[in-house]
Parts: structure tokens; sequence; C-alpha cells
């Protein structure tokens, strides 16, 4: 016994020996490839960050020379070089001669030596030791001439940069190879034989349908698991988690399948995504909401299926139920079940337009708006919240199903659902921001409602911003464990974890479908309006909430108007806005005043004929919105504050001529994905009007290199990916539960 288990021992340490041998082999000819990779990657970081500096200040620039204010444009030179790379800015003119520049730039250096063309040159340049790359831009000035903005970035970086990689690399990799070979030669010498006889006896019954002694329901799991990691290893990888997958519907189909093979999959929100209403004639018509929720996971349910629970508000939403409460949609291809829960008015006085819309929704959004707390409110949202967790257990299927629970509606509903199915992974979305700690302790029942969100396996917030401040009001509020490190929350002896999900919509929207070339939009909208065809059209499609910043943005407009009237008469805004939460007199009250703006400013800037606003107030259905977008030149998107605005989304993915401008709000979660947009500050009504100015002064190829950009982000990070996201955490999740079931079996048990 003890001749076996030395020659075990050689043989693990002589592959030890070997793996370290070719480690080495490795290392040597790695460090060079990564070396130049670095130089690379460096080269190509600087030569984008060259093209933004250029692109961010060209319009100042073209400006401060058409206005001659040479001591503004020195200003705007100097402010570029105290990025600590940028050596020296400067002016180069058609002659080649240096019409302006930065203090640092060298005395040797001379406009003949950049390469100069009629678009953008990169080149490199050697002072003596110091290794320089030059960019030159063009900028035609308003007189027609044209000068070179010459942007220098010192390179001497990169060789510092590539040497301590080269040096990380090696050493790295030699550190690794010697505990890897060491680790080895040790643990298999005591892990080996016990590892091997159990996973042979397991193998062995598995292969005879047996269920091993002792594993009880862990069986399937492990057989499942075992199935999965020889897939894994014929294919090389986890294919859920490669950067080039291309989600769509049968991607997300396929996710679910193979990662979380018959799970159950329950979305409990507010608002359903299809409601029956009845016509004045008696007939019945089936309407979607203007909501992003819907338009987020409606797509997401066609592809998984499953049961959606929502507030049946339709005037025929009974009607057309089955005796279960439930009906199959959507009504033309059904492919999930849609379970209403019957709210009475009283109870959804208290519960939506109280604690959650004129409470909890003003706490949330920073839109000067105080939130009102009423104790009955909060009665009415406890018991509307226990009545959708009890509809949640009822309609499951199996013991662990995984729940999408959707917004600030039902902060309660995890906790509750968690005491009713212990097993169901529950994860929460929260659809607007999350404010700090010291807005959220405005709160009465802060504490409840955080105990009853961490009820959940994962909470999901747009951005890691809101993550942040999430984490902060637990803190402050709660005796919990908190690890910022890896982003979780220990309460009650349970794990949260708090993740950043940028909600997106689908790819291609549906609503494409049918819809005619951009131009025949252009035309027909045109004609619907009145408008000549070489009119110039804005755009902004929401709901009526005062989050949204509308009556900001018709400021924006009547200021651009005041200082640019040449776009008088050139120039209409269309402002399409869908009534909603009319009871609440701050919405009745912003749609009055909405009314009265555009009649005002109508009256001082049209004419019989001309009306530079048009106030469209109704509910329009996802083709005639796709139908605006295509048709308009700018869409603006001036949300005070929001979690992501899916809006912004929805007009570029309707833009598939690459045309089109939109002005998007620095206070929305998609200003951090959509950066070619033009980002405001919706309070700032001058820098809007100006936003707007640029927006229809914009050349045709500008627009087309911005909103291939935001197009390529919308096309890569759609709602598919949002859902396969927190799929794949869910997945994560379910096998951490069995290994944690397998590992408390122990091996004299297997």
């Amino acid at each position: 016994m003890t001749g076996l288990m030395n020659r075990r021992f050689a043989g693990v340490l002589s592959y030890g020996l070997a793996a370290l041998l070719l480690l080495c082999l490795l290392t040597l000819a790695l460090a060079p490839f990564s070396r130049s990779l670095v130089e690379q990657w460096s080269r190509r970081d600087v030569e984008s960050r060259t093209r933004l500096v250029a692109t961010s200040i060209e319009g100042p620039v073209r400006r401060a020379l058409a206005d001659g204010d040479r001591p503004r444009l020195a200003s705007i030179l100097t402010a570029v070089t105290q990025d600590d790379r940028v050596l020296a800015v400067g002016l180069c003119d058609e002659a080649g001669r240096l019409r302006s520049a930065t203090a640092d730039m060298p005395a040797s250096f001379s406009c003949n030596r950049v390469a100069r063309a009629e678009n953008e040159s990169l080149s490199d340049i050697d002072y003596g030791r110091q290794h320089v790359l030059a960019g030159a831009f063009p900028i035609v000035t308003n007189t027609g001439a044209r000068v070179h903005l010459i942007i220098l970035h010192d390179l001497s970086f990169v060789d510092d940069r590539s040497g301590q990689v080269q040096i990380y690399v090696i050493a790295s990799l030699l550190v690794v190879g010697i505990v890897v070979a060491g680790v080895a030669a040790l643990l298999a010498l005591f892990l080996l034989r016990g590892w091997m006889e159990s996973l042979r006896r397991a193998v062995s019954d598995l292969r005879a349908g047996e269920r091993p002694v002792g594993i009880g329901p862990v069986v399937g799991a492990m057989d499942r698991e075992i199935q999965r990691l020889l897939r894994d290893l014929r294919t090389g990888r986890t294919p859920t988690e490669t950067a080039e997958i291309q989600w769509t519907p049968q991607a997300l189909r396929d996710l679910m399948s193979e990662a979380l093979p018959g799970a159950e999959v329950i979305i409990l929100s507010n608002r359903e995504p299809y409601i029956h209403n009845r016509r004045e004639d008696g007939s019945v018509e089936v309407q979607t909401p203007a909501s992003g929720l819907v338009s987020a996971l409606e797509p997401v349910m066609q592809a998984c299926g499953g049961t959606w629970i929502a507030h049946g508000s339709g005037s025929a939403d009974r009607q057309t139920v089955d005796r279960h409460d439930r009906i199959a949609v959507p009504p033309t291809h059904p492919t999930y079940a849609l379970r209403r829960v019957w709210v009475s008015e009283e109870e959804q006085d208290g519960y939506y337009y109280g604690l959650a819309n004129e409470g909890l929704w003003p706490l949330c959004h920073i839109a000067f708006v105080r939130p009102t707390f009423r104790e009955n409110d909060w009665a009415f949202y406890e018991r509307i919240n226990a009545r959708f967790a009890e509809a949640v257990a009822r309609e499951a299927q199996t013991e662990d199903p995984i729940v999408l629970v959707q917004d600030y509606h039902f902060a309660l509903a995890p906790r509750m659902i968690r005491k009713l199915l212990p097993k169901a992974t529950i994860i929460t979305f929260w659809h607007i921001p999350w404010p700090n700690a010291e807005t959220f302790g405005i709160c009465p029942w802060k504490e409840r409602i955080l105990e009853g969100m961490l009820g959940s396996s994962v909470i999901g917030f747009h951005t890691q911003f809101h993550c942040n401040n999430f984490l902060e009001t637990v803190d402050r509020f709660l005796e919990s464990r908190i690890d910022r490190e890896h982003a979780t929350v220990t309460f009650g002896g349970e794990d949260t974890r708090i993740r950043p999900y940028p909600i997106s919509i689908a790819w291609p929207p549906k609503a494409l479908e049918g819809q005619p070339p951009v131009p025949a939009c252009r035309v027909s909208v045109r004609e619907k309006l009145g408008l000549p065809l070489d009119a110039k059209l804005a755009v902004g499609i929401e709901r009526f909430d005062y989050t949204k910043g509308i009556l900001d943005r018709m400021h924006s407009l009547d200021c651009l108007l005041t200082t640019r009237p040449e776009w008088r008469g050139r120039l209409t805004f269309v402002q399409v806005a869908a009534p909603t939460r009319s009871k609440l007199s701050s919405y009745s009250t912003l749609q009055n005043e909405a009314v009265q703006l555009a009649a005002e400013i109508n009256r001082r800037h049209g004419d019989g004929s001309y009306q530079p606003i048009r106030l469209i107030i109704r509910h329009h259905e996802p083709v005639e919105v796709f139908e605006l977008f295509r048709a308009a030149d700018l869409c603006i998107v001036s949300s005070l504050h929001d979690g992501m605005n899916l809006v912004a989304k929805e007009f570029v993915a309707a833009r598939d001529d690459d045309r089109g401008v939109l002005v998007l709000s620095s206070f929305t979660g998609a200003s951090r994905e959509l950066s070619e947009a033009l980002i405001v500050n919706p309070f700032d009504v001058r820098e809007m009007a100006r936003a707007l100015d640029a927006a229809l002064r914009m050349p045709v190829q500008e627009q087309c290199e911005r909103m291939t950009l935001m197009r390529q982000q919308v096309r890569e990070q759609n709602v598919y990916r949002w859902a396969a996201r927190m799929m794949i955490d869910a997945a994560r999740l379910r096998q951490g539960e069995r290994i944690r079931a397998l590992a408390g079996a122990t091996p004299e048990r297997l």
C-alpha cells in the first residue's frame, strides 16, 4: 500500500514539475507578446482620447475663431492641457503657420512636421528622447478658411507601462506555476483517493439509474451538473458568458433550457402588459399601456414563457379571464399566462395613488415634489403586497420558482414571498432611482421597506450609483452585515446580492415591423400635422409626469426661438403626452400648466398658420410612436430624474437610417450608455436651447457617426441581455445551493 501511494505521489510530483517547466516556457513566449499587446492597447487608447478631445472642443474653438476672441481661444486650448498626458495644443493655418498654441508647445514644433489633410490625421513625432503622438483635425471657420487643431499627446508612458506589465506577467506566471505545482503535489495525495472513490461510486449508481445511498434529492442536480460540465468541456467555454453572443428571444430561450432547465418564471408587477377595455359600442379592445416596465418585460416573457401576475385595471378585464382569473397572452400568439389580481377603488387610492405614487415616487425622484405619507395608505400598501405575494404562491407550480418582483409598488412582497416559498429565487428590480440615505430617511416605514426588499435573493437597480445609495441606506437604518467588495447584504441570516442591471428594449423593436422607409414617414407625419415638407421636427414622447421635464423643454424652446429667431416658422416641437395618475393633483396641475405654457409660447412666436408647439394629449400605440421618431429631426428627453428612460433607446432603435439627434438629460440612466447624444442639464434652460440649436445644425455625417454608435450600444445591450444577466445570476445562485447541498454529504455517506 505504501509503495502504491509513493508511486502515486511520484507521478503527481512529476506532473507538477512538468507543468512548472511548461509554464516557464510559456512565460518566455508570452512576455514579448504581452509587451506588444500593451503598447497597441495604449496607442489605441491615446488615439481615442485625442479624437474625443478634438470633438469636444471643436465647437467652442470654431465659435471663438468666429468671434475673434483670442483670450477665450487660449483658455479653451489651455484647459485641454490639464490632462497630464496632453503635452500641448495649437492651431495651424492653411499656410502652415502656428496661429495659437499653449505654453508647453515645443519650441522646435513646426506645422509642416504634422500630416495635415482634409480629414483627421495621426502621426508620430520625436523630440529628442520624447515620443509624441500628433493629431491634426481640420476645422472650417465661418469664413470658409480651414485651420487644423493640433493635439500633442506624450507617449513616453507607453514604454514604462509595457515594461511594468511584462515584468508583472513574468513574475505572476512563475509564482502561480510554483504555487500550483506545490499545491497539486500536496493536495492530490490526500484528496485524490477519496474523491475518485466517491465519484466512481456516484457515477456507477447514476449509470445504473440508481440513487446513491444517503444523497437524497441532490442526485438529479449532481447528474445535471456533471452533464453540463462535460458539455462545457467539449465546447471549451460557457456560451452564456461570451461577449460575442447576439442576444435574441431564441438565445434567451436557449439560456433558460441550458442554465435553468425546467425553471418556472413568475413576474409580479402592478401594471399588466395587456388591458381589456370596453368601447362605447360594447365591443372589447386590447390596449398596450405606455410603460417602460411593460416595454422591457413583455418581450422577455414572450421568450421565456411563465406567468405574469398584475393588477387587472381594464373595464373588461374581469369578463376576459377564466375562472382562475387567467388569460393567455399575447392575444394573437399566446406564449405565457396573465394572472390578474383584483384591487378595489379604495385600495387603489391608498396603495397605488397614495403610498406608492404620492410617497415613494417623489421620495425616490429628485423632482422637488414633497412626498406625502399617510398611515391609512401604508395599511393598504401592506394589504395589497400580501395579496399579490399570496397570488405568487398559488400560481407557483414548483417549490423553487424564479420570481421577478418589479418596482416600488411591491417593496414588501419579497419578504412575504420568501415566507411562503422559502426555496424560491427572488429577483427584485427597482425601476426608479434610489435616493441617498438622508433622503430615504424621510419615509416613516423605511426599516419595514428595507426588510421587505432584503427578502430577495438579488436586488437590481439601473446603475451602480443607485446600488451604492441602497447599500448606504441599509447601512444607516438596519443592523446588518455589508460586504461592499462583493456587494452583498446579510440580514436575518440570509444573503442578498445588490447588482446593476441597466434595462433596455427589444432588438429589433416589434414596432418597426411594417414601418415605411424614413422618407415616407417624414412626408406622412408632416402631412398629418399640416407642416411643410422641409420643416424641422422635434419630438418628445412620454407620460404626463412631473419627473419628465416637459415644462422645462418647452421653456428651452421658447428660449431658442427668442435668441435664434431664424427658427421661427421652420421648427415645430410635437409633445406627445399620455395622461396618467390624473387623480393626483400634481399630475392634473402639470397637464393644465403644460397646456397654458404651450398656448403662451404659440402666441409669442407663432402666427395664424404656424404654431411652434403641438401638444397632443392622448395615448399613442408603439407603431404611432415609432412613426413619429422616424419622421423627427431630433428627440428631446429632458427628465429631471430618471432610472433609465427607455424613450431615448426607442428613438435610437427607430432610426435605421442612422439620422436624427438625441438631446438627453444627464439625470437619466440612459445618459451613461448613450454618451454620443447631446447631454444636457434640463434645469439650465439656456444650455438646453443651445443644445437644440446645435442639434438642428448638426451635419448629416456627424449625425450618422453618433447614431451608429448609439444603435450599436442598444443592439448589443438589449432587453434580452438584461434578462439574461439576471437569469445567469439566478442560475449561479441555484447552482450554489446545489453545491452546498452536495457539500453537506460527507465522503463516507457518498
